[in-house]
């Protein structure tokens, strides 16, 4: 039989049949516990639900099998956005038994994620994962990412990327660092304006070290993603403010900002909800930082250099030109200003043209 109790704060569905152990998972809501229990009660049922393998592995348990098995061959580096995805998984996940999750089950799931401030795209990226896990460590497992994919798609819970145009306006760029600053501490709001200005992402910001820093040419090695060599080191100038945002941390730690990249995705998300700023994520600002820099002058080999784009059809997916910024230039600068300057056109000295 199935019941479904609150505890903790949670609803705990729980399914005992004999000749099966007792299965249970917990919902934040009521309704999605007793769907999930009466999908599983059904699966007994049918006899589709094996107890030989029920409990056997939990979702977590093949997580870890998954990345003993990329070890052999292509190890998963703890700042890489899959190891990220990988412990999202665990954290959300990583209790369940693999031999029980279901369609129901992976719809709650959803429906918690994007409650949390998961996108589709990103939900729909953890799923490909978690399909990847079950595929490469869940031997005899039935497909059931590829069952639930329909129904998670019809009710908006994944989806395409698309091509994002949000770019932050000045006034909610200065709202939401000082409600970073005031709420949560200066070093989210400096992390921020840090990864604006240079285009980063959060995973490599938050994994900068004082070591990485070249004090004599004011530069940081990086590293990142290559398309072609998985992960290589690059050497990349902190222009503008950068530098200085850079320095004034303190030095608690051998990284220079000690913030976790989902935290700071978190707090950026609560930011914007306080300030009733729409549609506006963290990675929206490695956009504006590169789309500044075209702005201001610099071409594709500089500001590739600085975002760390190997391919141009990549590049370009982040540009979102300002019209009204083609004003303040006319011809291409000999030296353009650096991408963090805060001087308006105003009182930009005059550029020659070449």
């Amino acid at each position: 039989m199935a019941s479904v109790t609150f505890l903790d704060g949670q609803y705990r569905a729980l399914v005992r049949r004999k000749g099966h152990k007792h299965i249970s998972k917990r919902f934040k809501k009521e309704a999605l516990a007793w769907a999930w229990a009466r999908d599983i009660e059904a699966q007994i049922d049918a006899g589709t639900l094996r107890a030989t393998i029920a409990g056997k592995d939990t979702i977590g348990q093949l997580i870890e099998k998954y990345r003993n098995l990329r070890a052999k061959t292509r190890p998963i580096l703890d700042t890489s956005t899959e190891h990220y995805t990988l412990k999202q998984l665990t954290r959300t996940l990583g209790g369940v038994a693999a031999a029980v999750l279901t369609v129901d089950a992976l719809l709650g799931w959803a429906a918690e994620r994007r409650d949390e401030g998961a996108g589709p795209y990103t939900i729909n990226m953890d799923l490909s994962k978690l399909g990847t896990v079950i595929r490469y460590a869940g031997e005899g497992l039935p497909d059931v990412i590829g069952a639930a994919r329909p129904k998670l798609s019809d009710l908006g819970l994944i989806g395409g990327g698309g091509l994002r145009e949000r770019r932050p306006t000045d006034d909610e760029t200065v709202r939401v660092l000082k409600w970073l600053a005031g709420e949560k501490g200066q070093k989210y709001a400096d992390f921020a304006l840090f990864g604006a200005i240079t285009a980063m992402r959060r995973g490599e910001v938050a994994a900068l070290k004082w070591s990485d820093l070249d004090v004599k040419n004011k530069m940081v090695s990086v590293l990142r993603k290559h398309p072609r060599k998985g992960k290589v080191l690059e050497v990349v100038p902190l222009l503008g403010d950068s530098w200085a945002l850079s320095q004034r941390q303190p030095k608690v730690d051998d990284r220079i900002f000690p913030v976790h990249p989902q935290t700071m995705s978190k707090y950026f998300t609560e930011a914007c909800r306080a300030l009733s700023i729409p549609d506006l994520h963290l990675h929206d600002l490695r956009h504006e930082g590169i789309s500044k820099m075209f702005e201001q002058g610099f071409d594709i080999p500089h500001v590739a250099v600085v975002s760390g784009h190997k391919d141009w059809k990549h590049l370009k997916r982040y540009i979102r030109i300002k019209p009204e910024s083609l004003h303040d230039h006319g011809t291409h600068p000999e030296k353009p200003p650096s991408p963090g300057s805060r001087t308006s056109a105003a009182s930009r000295p005059r550029r020659s043209s070449p």
